[in-house]
């Protein structure tokens, strides 16, 4: 085997501890000697949080996520974002809707219609706000016999979500076959010639019509 010169295998050696010592110096240049007595301080926080740095970990607007709490506006579980319930509000359409006063009156029968209601009808006294959709308010009277005092309010109301706030028109019908859902030929039926407020009083429907 081949030996190098000794000038060669200097000069190589030299080669290599510059390099080496090269690459010691790029990575760390602020290295010193560990002293195992060297009194350990706390890190200034200025250089970290330059305003309010003493409060930001305990009260900043980052302060709940890093106790493991998601941050002000961020989804819940599921994707959700918390809404007022999670806040301790009601839920909106989670309870009861507000509800006005109850409507109270009297339903009376045409003279002409003397005698046409059958026995074992029920009188169904209906309110909505609008043309088409559920009724707002639904109040079911067997056997009337007229005139009837009536009183309509949220108590009666198909859904609880739904306010009974009004105003109503208000039809009340005399139904044979004691099914709300369907208007046979013979019922008889009237409504109220105006939109009837929540709270009214003394108001009078007549039933004067035969379907």
């Amino acid at each position: 085997m081949r030996t190098l010169p000794t000038r060669a295998r200097h000069a190589l050696g030299l080669a290599f501890l510059a390099a080496a010592l090269g690459a010691t110096s790029a990575c760390d240049r602020a290295v010193e000697p560990f002293d195992p007595n060297e009194r350990v301080e706390a890190p200034d926080l200025s250089r970290i949080f330059p305003k309010g740095a003493e409060r930001a970990p305990e009260d900043g607007p980052m302060a709940g996520a890093m106790r493991g709490a998601p941050p002000p506006g961020a989804p819940g579980p599921g994707g959700m974002a918390p809404g007022p319930m999670a806040a301790g509000g009601a839920s909106p359409g989670g309870g009861t809707a507000p509800a006005g006063d109850p409507i109270r009156g009297r339903i009376v029968l045409a003279p002409a219609l003397a005698g046409r209601v059958p026995p074992g009808a029920v009188l169904f006294l209906v309110a909505r706000t609008g043309e088409g959709g559920p009724p707002v308010a639904v109040k079911r009277i067997p056997d009337p016999r007229f005139p009837l005092d009536f009183e309509l309010g949220p108590d009666d109301r198909m859904l609880e979500g739904v306010p009974f706030t009004g105003p109503f028109e208000l039809v009340a019908r005399v139904d044979a076959d004691r099914n709300a859902a369907t208007r046979n030929p013979g019922d008889l039926q009237g409504a109220s010639p105006a939109r009837v407020p929540p709270g009214a009083s003394d108001v009078e429907l007549v039933i004067d019509t035969v379907l």
